[in-house]
């Protein structure tokens, strides 16, 4: 993973979480995907990053985050960014 690419913590279970993962990748924007059922401890670092537990959290470049975003919220920032 390189600081210009985006970080998603989630978790296979989580609808949101297949969500945004289906957006990145019909975007076709490249994203490094924790997996926190295979990775549980990078529960605490998404905690970290977002001061709660809901997932997922989006990490852009900017050091910005993102917790459970709709599809307009991950769009309106991939813009911002000029990743899309």
């Amino acid at each position: 993973m390189t600081d210009s690419q985006i970080r998603m913590f989630g978790a296979e279970w989580c609808r949101d979480c297949r969500r945004t993962k289906a957006q990145l990748d019909e975007l076709g924007v490249a994203y490094d995907y924790i997996d926190l059922e295979a990775e549980p401890a990078a529960a605490d670092v998404a905690k970290q990053i977002s001061g709660r537990t809901q997932i997922p959290v989006v990490v852009y470049p900017d050091s910005t985050h993102h917790v459970e975003p709709s599809n307009a919220d991950v769009e309106t920032k991939l813009k911002e960014l000029s990743l899309i």
